[in-house]
C-alpha cells in the first residue's frame, strides 16, 4: 500500500497535535514547578510573583519569582525575593536571593 503525501502529511499533522500538551497538562506541570519551588525555598510565605518562564527544552529550565518574608526574628518580617530554576529533566528546583531586582540595584 502506498500512501499519498497529502495522506502522509496529514498523518504528521494529527500525530504531532496529538503528543502536544493538553491545558491540563500544563496546569499540572505549572503546579508542580510552583510546588518544588516553594518548598526550596528560604522564605516564609513563599508565592510566585507573575508567571513561570517557560525556557525552551533546549535550556531546559523553567523560571519563576518568588516573594516571601525572611523568616529569621532579626529581618523582622522583611520582605525578600527569589529567583527559583525549576529542573524539567531532573525535576528539581534551585533557588537563589535576588533582592536586588526590587531595588533596581546590581
Amino acid at each position: 500500500m502506498k500512501l499519498s503525501s497529502l495522506t502522509f502529511l496529514c498523518l504528521t499533522a494529527v500525530a504531532t497535535h496529538a503528543s502536544a500538551s493538553s491545558p491540563d497538562a500544563w496546569a499540572a506541570y505549572d503546579k508542580a514547578v510552583l510546588t518544588s519551588c516553594t518548598k526550596a525555598s528560604t522564605l516564609k510565605n513563599a508565592r510566585p510573583v507573575g508567571t513561570p518562564a517557560q525556557f525552551d527544552d533546549r535550556v531546559g529550565y523553567t523560571a519563576i519569582l518568588l516573594q516571601g518574608e525572611y523568616p529569621q526574628k532579626h529581618m523582622k518580617g522583611k520582605q525578600g525575593t527569589e529567583l527559583c530554576l525549576f529542573n524539567k529533566k531532573a525535576k528539581t528546583a534551585h533557588v537563589a536571593e535576588w533582592d536586588s531586582i526590587r531595588s533596581g540595584k546590581p
